[in-house]
């Protein structure tokens, strides 16, 4: 049986060993990471939190809908156990009719075919290889992206979410709600104390932060999760250089690098660069009924 059930009524500890159990275990879905990333969240549990579902919401003019928040590229159905479509449509049709839209992105492990779904694709890396092996299927400008990088003198090692933030105002670079930069720093914070993840920052000659990344680690994944360059960091091509020695820091582990998309040509020839493959989620939408 589905139950609904309200963020206070939740058992954490079995919520989140779900999560982590489940075969196909995202880092959105644990509950601290909701806690900071939602407005609020309720959960779908099967019996005895055999799988789960978190049902993100928001309530605009006393409406409640359900929504995607920021950084939470796939949420959906979890669970140790296979799941089918059938058990995926059960979740859905259980969510309330309270929820008057629906809006989910579901992840790569649920396969599902629903009218009222669209694909999107996701580029991962399996980094099970030894380094050179892994450097070998890279695309011939990539390397040529990385030497280049090198040549200019550029360094890879931690910074923080404020030297980000700045590089993230400048003209040019990329622009972020007010709301998604507050939850992602708390987020950073949350990841550097509890060991949930890294920030990464690429440095010119002169010791100034041109690029850089917010990378989350969880079981055997590593998401790329927030990264931005500025102008010279373009030029000196600061991106090709961090992901590199992120491939090269966890090559030859269980680890799979999860680039976070992209459905933009330019930016998913750049992440297929890297050797990564395809994989694909679905983006299931009810549409707003009143009544």
């Amino acid at each position: 049986m589905i139950s609904y059930l309200k963020r206070h009524e939740l058992d954490e500890d079995k919520y989140n060993s779900c999560i982590k159990s489940a075969i196909n275990s995202r880092i959105y879905a644990y509950s601290w990471y909701l806690d900071i990333v939602a407005d609020n969240w309720d959960v779908l549990v099967l019996n005895n939190y055999e799988a789960v579902m978190p049902l993100p919401w928001r309530c605009k003019y006393f409406i409640k809908y359900i929504y995607p928040p920021a950084w939470t590229q796939q949420l959906g159905v979890f669970s140790e156990s296979e799941i089918d479509d059938n058990l995926i449509h059960e979740f859905i049709y259980s969510i309330p009719n309270k929820f008057k839209k629906v809006t989910i992105q579901f992840n790569a492990g649920n396969d599902i075919s629903l009218k009222k779904t669209a694909e999107r694709t996701n580029y991962i890396l399996l980094l099970h290889k030894p380094y050179e092996k892994l450097l070998s299927s890279f695309k011939n400008n990539r390397t040529y992206s990385i030497n280049l990088a090198k040549r200019n003198n550029l360094t890879v090692k931690n910074c923080s979410f404020n030297e980000l933030l700045k590089i993230s105002n400048e003209k040019d670079a990329y622009k972020i709600s007010k709301s998604a930069i507050e939850s992602l720093k708390k987020l950073s914070n949350f990841l550097k104390k509890n060991d949930k993840g890294f920030l990464l920052g690429v440095y010119n000659a002169g010791e100034q932060l041109i690029g850089g990344a917010i990378f989350l680690k969880e079981v055997n994944r590593i998401s790329y999760l927030f990264s931005v360059v500025n102008i010279e960091g373009k030029k000196k091509q600061a991106a090709s250089l961090l992901l590199n020695e992120v491939i090269h820091n966890y090559a030859n582990s269980s680890f799979t690098l999860d680039f976070e998309g992209s459905m933009i040509p330019g930016i998913a020839s750049f992440f297929k660069s890297f050797g990564a493959q395809k994989e694909s989620y679905f983006l299931y939408q009810k549409p707003f009924k009143l009544f």
